[in-house]
């Protein structure tokens, strides 16, 4: 593939996440959420075990200062908990509370449309190849 093709790849990947999450953070908008506040809230809701700040902020993919001022802001909200690790007295475990399930339900819903519109008209054999180039280009990344 010429260096075009590539160049072209990357910047249009870049435009689909962009303008992807723009979408998404339109549509919940009504949610009264940031799109930084409803990112924390479904990286909790789909990690199995409550993380810690640490753990969260790299699924996230921010630094940890970020994080800190997200987390304090869902927790005045009424969102999340923070919770004391006993084995390490500087971390603590990041919980869900029961008054954040109903809107994270709302979240996926308003995802779950988003993908089924996005995703109208193209075969799942079209996305699977595409999961498997993102998934060599990650493992590419890894190797760097």
């Amino acid at each position: 593939m010429p260096q075009l093709a590539h160049h072209s790849f990357g910047m249009q990947l870049a435009l689909l996440s962009r303008a992807w999450r723009a979408e998404l953070d339109r549509r919940l908008a009504s949610l009264g959420l940031s799109q930084a506040r409803w990112l924390v809230l479904l990286h909790l809701a789909m990690l199995n075990a409550p993380p810690t700040q640490r753990e969260l902020a790299q699924s996230v993919g921010v630094e940890g200062p970020t994080l800190a001022r997200l987390l304090d802001s869902l927790e005045a909200l009424g969102l999340v908990n923070r919770v004391g690790v006993p084995e390490d007295r500087r971390a603590k475990k990041i919980t869900l509370t029961d008054q954040a399930r109903p809107l994270i339900a709302q979240i996926e819903a308003i995802s779950s449309a988003l993908r089924a519109e996005l995703f109208a008209g193209i075969d799942d054999a079209d996305i699977e190849r595409c999961q498997e180039v993102h998934q060599r280009i990650l493992a590419n990344l890894a190797r760097i």
